[in-house]
């Protein structure tokens, strides 16, 4: 199970001091800890956790933008190097090749067309890309695939 890796893992990066990976692991077993407190008080399924962790590198990636737009540079870089460590627990993220076969795929079988047929598009390829591409990215191409 997922959540028995990252506690395994936290062990080893405990014993090999590894502060980043320490530190990393550490916010997402509390951020999964929360979540399973906050529902009906149960564990969560490895699919759960993958959307806990997805959630987290996003995070990581906004403050890591945000931090190098103020121009703390040391603080960005740490975001990213959190992020690098939760990108490790992630499926494989697709391409964009991919997105937009599966974009393609959804316009035929929905029968889509133009802009506002977009949440129809949506509701069949989010399923298919669940964990393996940032939400922004798949509806730009939905966008871009229904306006031509």
């Amino acid at each position: 199970m997922l959540k028995e890796k990252l506690e395994t893992d936290l062990t080893s990066a405990l014993k090999a001091h590894d502060e980043v990976r320490k530190r990393t692991l550490r916010a997402v077993l509390t951020a999964v800890t929360n979540e399973e407190k906050s529902g009906a008080a149960r564990e969560l399924s490895d699919d759960e956790i993958v959307k806990v962790l997805a959630r987290e590198l996003k995070k990581r990636k906004e403050a890591a933008e945000a931090f190098a737009n103020g121009g703390r540079a040391e603080q960005a870089q740490a975001e990213r190097e959190e992020g690098a460590v939760l990108e490790q627990y992630l499926p494989k993220q697709l391409s964009d090749d991919e997105i937009a076969a599966l974009v393609r795929e959804a316009i035929e079988e929905t029968g889509a067309e133009g802009p506002r047929a977009m949440g129809a598009v949506m509701k069949v390829v989010n399923p298919k890309v669940a964990g393996r591409a940032e939400g922004g990215r798949v509806a730009a191409e939905v966008k871009r695939q229904l306006a031509s």
